[in-house]
């Protein structure tokens, strides 16, 4: 489909161009921009009431500074849309998320304007500050380095180390905090409360608006006089707010808060703060989800729809008219909840994930056993650590790729003591659109060479539960389910529970010549594998291992004994992966096989469908298929007789 820009905004290539305008211009590009970034994600999906909301910021960035000599570092980069249309990328912009098309977020591959990669939160402080001190180092005492972070990233950990210690450098560095009281879901915590009484100070917001220029003006004037006005400033801060200023507590300039959908006042504000020298922090009040109605009203829901009609607002769902499997996450959910009503001992935690990943389910259901603690995963592990001390049982609910961030408190705080916390890993394996910051490759290889732990991945929805059911009975220390983003493959999900003995696989097809062993969601493109080969006349065994750590030795003891040809696949990292674990039984067991593993390779996976991606990486179906009929031809001919 294609989709016209506005007036103004089909002649902006670069942000070169959008500085030709007249600042009374600006309004205009707003609209043109909102509006093209509407008519784009609707047809073509996408994160979209992030983007909408910073609109404005993103137009006074690159109008009032010299991009990309200027660097914007953007958090997450949920919201970068504007800026990437603004960047030379509109043309292609229809690309965005699509195979071999552009990246959903900020990447420095893609363009100059890209200053930093980023796809987790609370990252662009540290960026934006080493950024700054290189410049400062290399003589670039002109360029300006802005750190452009939400609310809901500040709850970040990292976000407050850096803060922390660009307070006590002097390099020219602007935060600007996008006030949205929202990241995915709404935001939680004592630092929500703090900046809404900043945000509702009558007092302290009627002295900043004239602040702001006067300092800037002051300080053209030399060093004596910015610093007896910065003495000045403080005192009359300190008389206006109740409260120490957390930020200038920091050694941060604080300025704010402003309405972050002026436009025109945002460009004389950044513009005045290009001349105030070391850390600040503009405070930028914006609406996630603005100038799409449907969005503001539901920010949640709204943060990344899918495919919509932009008139009615109808998000578009499958025309099939058949019933679906449900999503892996609500299948955890609805389970975390019925295993709640029985078990009092339970509870759920998530680091700012409850749609995400369904805990909003028990949330809703019972709120003082669930907890959204903002995005902080190492204290969610650590959190939940404290919970499983006192004889509960935490199901801490995190995605596979975010996991990464908490890996220390995993193996100290949790599998050291022994402590039954149970981690789901929701996004387990190759995610999709989101791509490479959001894949879960890894989490099979880092968890399974940690002692003490129980590493284990469902291969339907069913096993999901019975799972859940086994890691809750009696005291199993830490147990890891990993799952993948997406839809399961029964409808008929809802069965009665089952307790799976620990490390133990099961054999779903018995079979001859070539044995396949699978591990969680992937073992599905087995069974379509097996479906056709057996129609070729090639039968392969099919095993589920179930378990990466403990490995079911009895079951592969039975495969090496049997089959001299193996094919092992997993929807992981092929490093320290799960084939490198039965590779590893083969080689202690004195065992010789010709062995081939399937997954995620050593390389980094872009984005597109998961289904698209697992046969680039060559693990679908299709690849198990053509891996069994090789492995079939190379056998000897009493063999294929037999």
């Amino acid at each position: 489909m294609q989709v016209d820009a506005g007036a103004l905004l089909q002649n902006i290539i670069y942000p070169s161009d959008l500085r030709q305008l007249k600042e009374s211009d600006l309004e205009e590009v707003c609209k043109e921009l909102r509006q093209y970034i509407i008519d784009i994600v609707s047809v073509n999906g996408g994160h979209f009431a992030a983007s909408l909301g910073v609109v404005e910021l993103t137009v006074a960035l690159h109008y009032v500074l010299n991009t990309p000599y200027d660097q914007i570092i953007f958090d997450v980069g949920h919201q970068a849309y504007g800026h990437k249309i603004l960047t030379g990328r509109r043309e292609t912009f229809h690309t965005n998320r699509v195979l071999g098309g552009l990246s959903g977020f900020p990447k420095r591959s893609e363009s100059e304007y890209d200053s930093f990669g980023v796809g987790h939160s609370s990252t662009s402080i540290s960026a934006a500050l080493g950024m700054a001190v290189a410049s400062e180092y290399k003589g670039e005492i002109d360029r300006q380095h802005v750190a452009i972070i939400g609310d809901g990233a500040l709850t970040g950990g990292m976000a407050f180390e850096a803060l922390n210690h660009a307070g006590i450098e002097k390099s020219n560095l602007l935060v600007i905090l996008n006030d949205n009281c929202m990241s995915i879901d709404p935001n939680v915590g004592a630092l929500k409360e703090y900046l809404t009484s900043i945000t509702t100070s009558k007092s302290y917001n009627k002295f900043r608006d004239d602040l702001i220029s006067v300092l800037a003006k002051i300080s053209k004037n030399g060093p004596d006089a910015y610093g007896w006005a910065k003495k000045l400033e403080q005192s009359i801060k300190g008389t206006l707010l109740k409260n120490a200023n957390l930020f200038e507590s920091l050694n941060f300039r604080y300025f704010g808060p402003v309405d972050g959908h002026d436009v025109n006042k945002l460009v004389k504000t950044i513009e005045d703060l290009k001349h105030i020298p070391g850390p600040k922090l503009l405070h930028a009040v914006t609406v996630k989800g603005k100038g799409y109605a449907l969005a503001e009203k539901d920010q949640t829901k709204w943060h990344a729809p899918g495919l919509f009609d932009k008139i009615t607002g109808e998000i578009k769902k499958s025309s099939s008219d058949k019933p679906q499997p449900p999503k892996y996450q609500d299948v955890f959910g609805y389970t975390l909840v019925e295993l709640a009503e029985v078990n009092p001992k339970i509870m759920g935690v998530t680091p700012a994930m409850p749609s995400g990943s369904s805990m909003n389910i028990m949330m809703k259901e019972m709120p003082t056993r669930a907890f959204d603690v903002g995005i902080a995963e190492q204290h969610a592990v650590t959190f939940s650590a404290g919970i499983a001390a006192q004889g509960l049982v935490p199901f801490c609910n995190i995605y596979s790729s975010f996991m990464q961030r908490a890996y220390d408190q995993v193996i100290h705080d949790v599998a050291l003591q022994k402590l039954n916390v149970v981690f789901c890993l929701d996004r387990a394996g190759l995610v999709g659109a989101d791509g490479p910051t959001h894949h879960g490759a890894y989490d099979i290889a880092y968890m399974r060479c940690v002692p003490n732990l129980i590493v284990s991945s469902p291969m339907n929805e069913e096993e999901l539960r019975n799972l859940m059911y086994t890691s809750q009975l009696e005291d199993k220390g830490p147990f890891v389910i990993r799952y993948p983003r997406g839809n399961g493959v029964m409808v008929d999900w809802k069965r009665p529970f089952k307790e799976i003995k620990i490390g133990k696989g099961r054999k779903l097809v018995d079979g001859e010549e070539v044995a396949i062993l699978t591990f969680g969601h992937i073992g599905n493109e087995a069974t379509k594998a097996l479906s056709v080969l057996n129609t070729e006349g090639i039968h392969p065994a099919h095993y589920d291992l179930r378990f990466a750590k403990p490995l079911d030795e009895e079951l592969l003891h039975e495969v090496f004994q049997k089959f001299g040809k193996v094919i092992i696949v997993e929807d992981g990292c092929l490093p320290g992966g799960i084939g490198s674990a039965v590779i590893e039984f083969m080689t202690d067991h004195n065992y010789q096989a010709q062995v081939r593993r399937l997954g995620i390779p050593d390389s980094i996976v872009e984005h597109g469908e998961q289904s698209e991606l697992w046969g680039i990486c060559h693990y679908d179906a299709k690849s198990i298929i053509e891996e069994c009929r090789k492995m079939a031809k190379a056998m000897p001919t009493d063999a294929m007789v037999s």
